[in-house]
């Protein structure tokens, strides 16, 4: 494993769940691979689609799912510059028992 230094943003700006303007309440911050709709599970710290029910995604602050998704950086990205990972605002659905992502699948590229 290698040791990257990455910068505060590296993950998207920090946020702060209460102020932001959603339309459906977010429960927490997940870690999403841009262009999908997996996100990083808290307990293998593996990328999992948002219908599995193995998923536990939601990370109670920014700092702990920024910590997450630098680790992960540090283990599967040569180039830590492209590791294709956001932090973002999510929820969880007890009806239909999965995570759901406030904003949708964000694009890998702009």
């Amino acid at each position: 494993m290698v040791n990257y230094s990455l910068p505060p943003d590296a993950f998207g700006d920090r946020f702060v769940l209460e102020h932001l303007p959603l339309a459906r309440r977010a429960t927490g911050y997940a870690v999403q691979m841009l262009g999908s709709d997996q996100l990083i599970d808290r307990v293998t710290g593996d990328f999992l689609p948002i219908r599995s029910p193995a998923l536990n995604g939601l990370f109670d602050s920014f700092d702990a799912a920024h910590a997450v998704a630098q680790a992960w950086v540090e283990r599967h990205c040569p180039d830590p510059n492209e590791h294709r990972l956001a932090i973002v605002p999510a929820g969880y659905d007890p009806v239909f028992q999965r995570h759901i992502l406030i904003y949708g699948v964000l694009c890998a590229q702009p």
